[in-house]
């Protein structure tokens, strides 16, 4: 084929079958050859339901909308006959993975095939629409044998709103007569990109912790069938060739059975033998990995199926130059679809293996659990009902069982506290993935990893938890997951209190302070009627306010609901520790936050906190672009947010002013190299060296990649009277760090309110150099500059939306930025 001619079906369809004319093709429907343009989502979807309206092949559901509104469709794949008695397969699939015994000898194998979850890698989602032709129109009687052998749930789209962003890129950029020269503006999108979804989340990894609406749906789907073989369809480098695992053998988790990485091998050889049939170059087992179970490629390995990751060189446009020659959007497209029949050759003809394999794991799976009979995980926060339901939630969305505790009791000195906390059984279907969820590793056998060694789910979340407790403890088992109904005690004519423990309180004190209401926050503790006040109470005094008391109680009655808190109405200002009337009793501000974003940002870090402000705590969050920082009015705001990266030469004199002038500037992992080489704040960071010592050069890379800190978690002990730890009740907190910025402690104590322990590794992999410079270091500091202060984070608070754990230190840096 030409480079510059655009390909009929002939290049990417296999010829040896005839094709039903009825069946509408591609270009019938979209108005051009697949890979002429880059197809956007709503010409898929356009496509998507005309073919399943034409093929009785073909069923297809819309399970819900992106942030954008695109619709989340799945299409069922399947022989008409298979159509006409779905339910039934479905089921019969579904006990076989829950009896003793199996029948695999005419029973069809479940495949789900997911493209694109990356939108700028969208040859895959371009393959979709001729896998999805090809499966509707092929005649021949091989295709038939495979339909009525297998269901195959087919996701032609997993990320619409990143592909629809990718497509207009590339499009609007294409020439016609097409350039493959790499410097040209099509090739180099705009920030963000389009890998991303519409808050700049890498979908990729939310497989586990089930936080985005395109996660939920899939995860549900995935429930509901248990796929033997799920595939991910990828891009990388565009000088690579094309990548179908098993990945690299000693990187696989040590809860995936051995078996698994033996039978994704034999599926490799279907791979080859297609690929080496239309001459394409691949390779296998030298990169990429089977560890973290928040991928799609390795999600269902801790599930009883069998994860598949193929990558392929990214012409990242239409056609562009690499070190294989001329690569042409076409011939990537043609890999996809040629690896998408491969996987559906494999499964039938490995079908009864694979069926054979997921009900072996299942059944060993219970032997194992039957060892824990009557053994449980409890987890909870007796201050912070919030956080302990969102964690349920991911357990509900993932078909973990769970009860309600039968009533308060403690374990290793932990409070649990009946609706602050929930127990698992182990003698359970899904023990294994619980023990993925919540176990805590700290020995591998390799020190490289491509994505996180750790995501220990209570230690993301802050809560207690205990393992090996009684079951004795269990109450009724959750059908419903409901949160906390939020109360106010009474009606006063004095004063509310608010304590700051739980998840939503600040989205609380937004609306309190939003509404034009006076608050303050509590610098000391207190009690009164019999109760303890923490550090951070917030105080709402009933005179002198814009509402009168009736209005002021029913205004604080729906704050309360609407945030599942409780707020108490005090009648006396009279307390055993400081009075309400307390100079120890800080008025605060309404928050006006800027976040900046655009070129030199790392979109995901800024991404994270997008999602935080808007969907997590309604906070309204001005997003100032790098490009237009200096035509900006910065005295809008109190509050600006530098996610990792830099903002820029030109803008910092600007910055420092508006500091200076009383502003909080607020910086995360690498922007602290740009603030401080600004001089808006004085940091000392611990240098590190590490000299090579009989390594080869061959084994250089690993050498340097076990220096990477991929993502672990450690403790910091906490000062909880400081402002920066208001809400939380331990004096001690999990820390997510995936950097290797050691900040040396400040010689006065009091400055140092986080500080990693001694001992800090509690999971994942640091390499001995690393993990001693962490020990005594410290992640955060706060410095005043003019009247106005400096905040630093040498970590990630709101990695990937689940670390609920430490979401409340961005927002203690933001509501008490006046008194850190």
């Amino acid at each position: 084929m030409n480079a510059q001619s655009t390909p009929d079906l002939s290049y990417y369809l296999p010829q040896n079958t005839s094709y039903n004319t009825n069946i509408p093709t591609p270009e019938s429907v979209i108005g051009h050859q697949v890979g002429e343009w880059h197809i956007t989502h709503d010409k898929l979807v356009q496509y998507m339901q005309v073919l399943a309206a034409a093929s009785d092949r073909i069923s297809i559901e819309n399970r819900g909308t992106t942030f954008e509104g695109r619709p989340l469709l799945l299409l069922t794949i399947t022989s008409p006959e298979n159509h006409t008695n779905l339910e039934s397969i479905r089921q019969t699939h579904i006990a076989q993975t829950e009896s003793n015994s199996v029948n695999t000898s005419n029973r069809p194998i479940v495949v789900y095939q997911g493209f694109s979850i990356h939108g700028n890698e969208p040859s895959g989602s371009n393959a979709a629409l001729l896998v999805a032709y090809y499966l509707a129109a092929a005649q021949s009687n091989d295709l038939k044998e495979l339909l009525d052998q297998t269901v195959i749930l087919f996701d032609p789209s997993l990320n619409p709103d990143g592909l629809q962003r990718f497509a207009y890129w590339a499009n609007t950029n294409r020439s016609e007569h097409l350039n493959p020269d790499p410097n040209d503006r099509e090739y180099n999108e705009v920030w963000p990109g389009g890998r991303t979804n519409h808050y700049w989340f890498d979908m990729n990894r939310d497989w586990l912790p089930v936080q985005l609406p395109e996660s939920r749906v899939r995860i549900a789907s995935f429930h509901q069938w248990l796929p033997n073989i799920l595939t991910d369809h990828h891009e990388m480098g565009t000088n690579a060739s094309f990548f179908f695992q098993p990945g690299i053998p000693s990187r696989t988790h040590p809860l995936t059975p051995k078996l698994n990485q033996e039978l994704t091998k034999n599926i490799g050889n279907y791979h080859a033998k297609a690929l080496d049939k239309i001459g394409s170059l691949y390779y296998t087992e030298e990169s990429f990995d089977d560890f973290y179970y928040g991928k799609g490629s390795t999600f269902p390995d801790i599930n009883g199926g069998i994860g598949i990751l193929f990558e392929q060189a990214s012409s990242r446009g239409h056609i562009q130059e690499s070190a294989n020659g001329i690569l042409t959007f076409p011939f990537t497209i043609r890999n996809q679809f040629t690896a998408a029949l491969s996987t559906l050759d494999a499964a039938k003809g490995m079908r009864e293996d694979i069926l054979q394999y997921q009900h072996d794991f299942y059944k060993n799976a219970r032997a194992e659990a039957s060892k824990e009979h009557g053994k449980a995980i409890v987890f909870g926060d007796e201050k912070d009902a919030a956080k302990t339901y969102h964690l349920a939630e991911i357990l509900k969305r993932h078909h973990i069982e769970f009860h309600e505790l039968k009533s308060d009791f403690t374990n290793q000195g932990k409070q649990f506290k009946k609706a602050h906390a929930y127990i698992i059984p182990k003698h359970q279907k899904n023990t294994r993935l619980i023990n993925a969820m919540f176990e805590k590793r700290t020995t591998f056998q390799d020190s490289l990893f491509y994505d996180v060694s750790a995501w220990t789910f209570p230690l993301a979340f802050g809560v207690d938890y205990a393992e090996g407790v009684s079951m004795s403890n269990a109450g009724a088992k959750v059908d419903h997951l409901e949160f906390k109904t939020g109360t106010v005690s009474a009606k006063s004519n004095y004063a509310y209190l608010m304590e700051w423990h739980e998840y939503y309180a600040p989205k609380a004190l937004n609306t309190i302070l939003g509404s034009g209401l006076r608050a303050k926050v509590g610098m000391k503790r207190f009690s009164m009627n019999g109760k303890a006040y923490d550090y951070g109470t917030i105080l709402i005094p009933v005179q002198n306010q814009n509402k009168s008391a009736d209005a002021l109680y029913s205004f604080l009655t729906q704050v309360a609901k609407d945030n599942h808190l409780e707020i108490s109405a005090v009648d006396t200002g009279l307390t055993e520790g400081i009075d309400l009337g307390s100079n120890q009793f800080r008025a605060l501000q309404q928050p006006k936050v800027a976040l900046i974003v655009g070129d030199g940002i790392r979109s995901s870090d800024a991404g994270e906190i997008w999602h935080l402000f808007d969907q997590r705590y309604a906070m309204q969050l001005t997003k100032l672009d790098t490009r237009s920082l200096n035509r900006v009015d910065l005295d809008r705001y109190n509050t600006i947010i530098l996610p990792s990266g830099s903002a820029g030469s030109n803008v910092a004199k600007k910055l420092k002013e508006w500091v200076q002038n009383g502003g909080t500037l607020i910086g995360y992992r690498s922007a602290l190299n740009w603030l401080k080489a600004n001089e808006f704040i004085k940091l000392d960071f611990k240098k590190m060296t590490h000299d090579a010592k009989d390594v080869t050069f061959e084994q250089r890379g690993d050498f340097r990649g076990a220096q990477v800190i991929g993502g672990a978690i450690f403790e910091a002990d906490i000062d909880r009277s400081h402002p920066i730890n208001f809400g939380y009740k331990s004096d001690k907190i999990a820390l997510f760090r995936n950097n290797t910025m050691f900040m040396k402690a400040d010689k006065q104590s009091y400055n140092n309110p986080i500080r990693y322990t001694k001992n800090p590794l509690l999971s994942g992999y640091i390499s001995k150099p690393n993990l001693d410079s962490l020990s005594l270091s410290v992640p955060f500091k706060a410095k005043g500059l003019g009247r106005g202060n400096v905040v630093v984070f040498t970590d990630n608070t709101n990695f990937r939306a689940f670390w609920y754990g430490t979401n409340k230190l961005l927002m203690n840096a933001i509501f008490f930025r006046n008194e850190l």
